[in-house]
């Protein structure tokens, strides 16, 4: 799925970027009382509250996609199912604003030995995983990459390789001088090391930095995976936005709206606004 933006609007190259990543639980689950149908309303309320130029989502159904778009004017999505490389199975797709971005170029890779290939899948996960990419170029020029992924829930080596493979393809871009973000859901803690190949270590640093710890080093509370509990804010952080090290993050949060203590999804979205240097 990918849609051409339109409309215009010239913001000055100082304006800042809000950019989200949100699992928004597939639509399909049998979650009950937290069915996609009771939770979708909340759900649009939320993101047309926190209103972000960018939103990386993981396990988004083509329906779903198409229903947020609908609650939530202003946005064109890039990317494609990954069971199919068209509308099947869950997305990780980029939201951006039309009235904003221009899309350059955009595409999806699949987290294995054989990344071209539909559906393709190694490393010991047995559920198909995607990186969706975007290049855009906001209205005065400038221009930015933006990686969307949901890494495997079972298989560390799968989450090891396939962050190695997403540093990879980030390096060999190809307008190298151009900075990238990387949202999603990565189902790993802040310790894993599955993050070593985006943010490095304390010896060494990565590429990227977590925006959420650039201006909250020190919270404890930082759990994003809620169950729909909304209440839930212990356990391993395993939702972020990262950008290049050189980036000014102005803000980040985990954003807990609830509605009667439920959240909107098992997920709570992070959110950060900053300016690309």
């Amino acid at each position: 799925m990918l849609v051409a933006p339109v409309g215009a609007r010239h913001p000055s190259s100082a304006d800042p970027l809000t950019v989200m990543s949100f699992n928004i639980r597939y639509g399909t689950a049998n979650d009950g009382e937290n069915r996609w149908e009771n939770r979708r309303e909340a759900l649009f309320a939320l993101m047309r509250a926190e209103s972000a130029d960018l939103v990386g989502l993981q396990e988004a159904l083509s329906g779903q996609i198409q229903e947020i778009l609908a609650a939530v004017p202003g946005y064109a999505v890039a990317g494609v199912g990954r069971d199919d490389g068209r509308t099947k199975g869950e997305f990780s797709a980029i939201l951006f604003r039309t009235s904003r971005f221009m899309l350059s170029d955009a595409g999806t890779f699949w987290f294995s030995d054989t990344p071209e290939v539909v559906a393709s899948t190694s490393w010991g996960n047995t559920i198909t995983r995607v990186c969706s990419w975007a290049r855009f170029i906001d209205r005065d020029g400038r221009a930015f990459w933006h990686y969307n992924v949901h890494l495997d829930h079972q298989s560390q080596p799968s989450r090891e390789r396939s962050t190695e493979l997403l540093a990879r393809r980030i390096a060999a871009r190809a307008e190298r001088g151009e900075p990238a973000i990387v949202t999603g859901d990565l189902n790993v803690g802040e310790s894993n090391p599955a993050l070593a190949a985006l943010v490095g270590s304390a010896a060494a640093p990565g590429p990227f930095v977590d925006t959420f710890r650039v201006l909250h080093p020190d919270v404890k509370e930082a759990g994003t995976f809620t169950g729909f509990d909304a209440t839930k804010t212990a356990g391993d952080k395993i939702d972020y936005v990262f950008v290049p090290r050189d980036t000014e993050v102005i803000s980040a949060a985990i954003v807990r709206t609830a509605t009667n203590g439920r959240s909107p999804s098992d997920h709570f979205p992070v959110t950060a606004r900053l300016r690309l240097k």
